[in-house]
């Protein structure tokens, strides 16, 4: 059977492409993304309105609430799940976002890793506490080099988990995460990125799309999160990047200029690492989403490969 993947940088018209291609392509949208399961977090994750999900079908958007945790593992069961159902129907899945831990699992397979421990992870964010996450990264780069060379010494969540795994089996993370087979072997997959040529407009644009969000809303939607009563900064949900910062600045620990400054960068972070991501993948096919006539090529290339499927 045929899957279709768009991924890309963050903010580069990943879902608008999917939706114009379902307008007149016998497919049905599968999000990659690690935030847009969560009830509640709308105007920060740019989620597709009501509206439109009803219209147009969506999968794995608003499927937790923003106290739970969502892991790499659970997604792929849920997306071979949708993959199914789609392909039950005669339809063709389009997997679409950003999120790469969830694209390596899909497209290399998942290690057997132990299952979170409560009580590890409270150890570890006491540690946090005291020393700060700059410093746990350090001790993860003693405990598992690989591990610590490719996580971000301010992605708290990847850092507990591998120092969580090191400290539970007394093996480094790398080491458990061996090539393993694919969930989606056996099936032709066709892979696309977007991915802008011009790279100080990605930047423009990035902090555009930041102050849009603002002007919808964005610290209103965060307000109510926090007034929740049942959040906390150690939260998957609020760590997300725009939430983290609009988080901080409601606790008193920054202006709202600073967390909007702050939140800005920290896209253009993501986007960093999703292009570094992109540039090793060897099976996907690059494009340009600012280059003319980009979207109507691709959707050119699509309907090819569906008429022959």
């Amino acid at each position: 059977m045929t899957v279709l993947v768009l991924t890309g940088v963050t903010g580069m018209g990943k879902s608008d492409w999917a939706v114009r291609l379902a307008e007149s392509a016998p497919v049905e949208i599968v999000s990659v993304d690690s935030v847009l399961v969560y009830r509640g977090l709308n105007i920060g994750t740019a989620k597709p309105a009501s509206e439109l999900r009803q219209r147009i079908a969506h999968h794995l958007i608003d499927i937790c609430d923003a106290v739970e945790s969502y892991s790499a593992g659970r997604f792929v069961a849920d997306a071979l799940r949708c993959i199914a159902d789609i392909e039950s129907r005669g339809r063709v899945p389009l997997l679409v976002g950003g999120t790469l831990l969830y694209l390596r699992a899909l497209f290399g397979g998942l290690a057997e890793l132990p299952q979170a421990s409560a009580g590890l992870r409270e150890e570890i964010d006491a540690q946090a506490m005291e020393v700060g996450w700059a410093a746990l990264h350090g001790e993860l780069a003693r405990l598992d080099p690989r591990a610590a060379a490719r996580i971000h010494p301010n992605d708290s969540q990847r850092i507990q988990r591998a120092l969580e795994v090191c400290h539970a089996t007394g093996r480094p993370l790398s080491d458990l995460q061996v090539v393993t087979r694919s969930p989606l072997a056996g099936q032709a997959l066709h892979r696309w990125a977007l991915v802008p040529v011009d790279r100080g407009a990605l930047a423009a644009r990035l902090a555009g799309r930041f102050d849009e969000m603002m002007r919808a809303g964005f610290l209103d939607e965060v307000r109510a999160l926090r007034a929740r009563g049942d959040l906390t900064a150690r939260h998957p949900a609020v760590r997300a990047v725009g939430y983290r910062q609009l988080w901080e600045h409601l606790e008193g620990a920054c202006t709202l200029d600073e967390a909007v400054a702050q939140g800005v960068a920290a896209t253009r972070q993501l986007a960093k690492r999703q292009l570094t991501w992109l540039r090793s993948e060897r099976e996907m096919t690059t494009i340009d989403p600012e280059s003319a006539g980009a979207f109507a090529a691709w959707r050119r290339q699509v309907q090819t490969i569906l008429q022959q499927a």
